[in-house]
């Protein structure tokens, strides 16, 4: 791909997360391009030129008049995304919100009436875009494991974990009747986003269990305070099926009627021991055969960085009519529904069914 058909994209937003996105632009500039950041001051505008060397302003219009960009990422507080979905969808810009697309269930109901229609709004839902977790959902759809029966997830939170459990699970727009409960523990926590705190003493953390359930099976939400940094808190996923089960990166399932065999997704990692290739991941193979291929070989991208990147190139091939939609809106609105009846679970300590929204398909 040449640097001419890079997909442009434009940022409202200066704040981390819009610093996510600009960084992995810099390191794939054949492939994603910065056409403009709308901030709210200039001071903070000439901060963002100056480090990212891409061009500043103070609103929307500003932006689009200068080099209208094929999607724009609202990347601003939870309130605030509505808002800049709803300016972008009138005047006629693809949006590829940030998660949750709206911060309450009035708030996406809103937002749904406002531009569901519109067929313009993609969701920043990257979690089935990481490696391991394309690799368990390319073989849970050539059916592996058989019929997908229930989804366990220990790895992040909410509307991500969420996401996780209905795509495997198959559960599409199902209602989902939940119950969350929490337990607090002491835990060590020495790792922060800010890094290494240098400091081993437990402190009270919160532990979050749910089971969610629908008619086509069953999820398991498990989350502790601060698991995506905490390295004392592993990630775990238990995927079970009719014939079969895949815990992590390892698979159970019959070969025939009277022989339980087991495989594993197995990576290639270059950059090991005497290989000069560059550390990163260059596959996923599952018997013999790829699963999963890093496309972007060459920029040491973490997983992280590999889902969000395949997510913002799927945005673009999308607008340019070259592929399906990365993540609908009616999916990260009914991932939001299920995380805040988790929410309520918690503070009622009751059970919460959700009831089927205009979103649903």
């Amino acid at each position: 791909m040449s640097s001419e058909s890079a997909g442009r994209f434009g940022l409202v937003g200066s704040g981390w997360r819009s610093q996510f996105f600009l960084r992995l632009a810099r390191q794939l500039p054949e492939r994603l391009s910065v056409t403009g950041v709308v901030t709210r001051s200039a001071e903070r505008g000439a901060e963002v030129e100056s480090r990212w060397g891409v061009p500043a302003f103070r609103s929307v219009g500003e932006m689009l008049a200068a080099g209208r960009p094929e999607f724009v990422i609202p990347s601003v507080p939870w309130p605030v995304t509505p808002e800049v979905t709803k300016e972008l969808v009138e005047l006629g810009v693809p949006v590829l919100a940030e998660t949750p697309p709206a911060a309450d269930l009035d708030g996406l109901r809103d937002l749904w009436t406002a531009v569901g229609s519109s067929g313009l709004v993609q969701v920043a839902e990257q979690y089935l875009h990481m490696p391991g977790h394309a690799a368990r959902l390319a073989l849970i759809r050539e059916g592996v494991i058989g019929q997908v029966t229930s989804v366990q997830v220990s790895s992040t939170h909410l509307y991500h974990a969420v996401s996780m459990i209905r795509h495997m699970l198959g559960a599409g727009f199902e209602e989902a009747t939940v119950s969350a409960r929490s337990f607090t523990a002491p835990l060590a926590d020495p790792l922060t986003p800010d890094g290494w705190t240098g400091d081993a003493s437990p402190k009270m953390a919160a532990t979050t269990i749910a089971t969610i359930g629908f008619a086509s099976g069953m999820g398991l939400y498990d989350f502790t305070d601060n698991q995506w940094w905490n390295p004392l808190r592993t990630r775990r996923i238990v995927i079970r099926g009719s014939l079969g089960e895949l815990v992590d990166d390892r698979a159970v399932r019959l070969a025939d009627p009277s022989t339980p065999v087991e495989s594993h997704l197995i990576r290639r990692q270059t950059g090991i021991d005497l290989n000069l290739e560059g550390f990163e991941l260059d596959h996923i193979g599952f018997d013999g055969r790829i699963v999963y291929r890093n496309e972007y070989k060459g920029a040491r991208f973490s997983e992280d960085d590999l889902a969000v990147v395949s997510l913002l190139c799927q945005m673009t091939a999308w607008v340019r009519g070259e592929a399906p939609e990365p993540y609908s809106l009616a999916d990260g609105c009914q991932d939001h529904l299920i995380s805040l009846a988790i929410g309520e679970s918690l503070r009622t300590s009751a059970d919460v069914t959700t009831t089927r929204e205009a979103w649903a398909r």
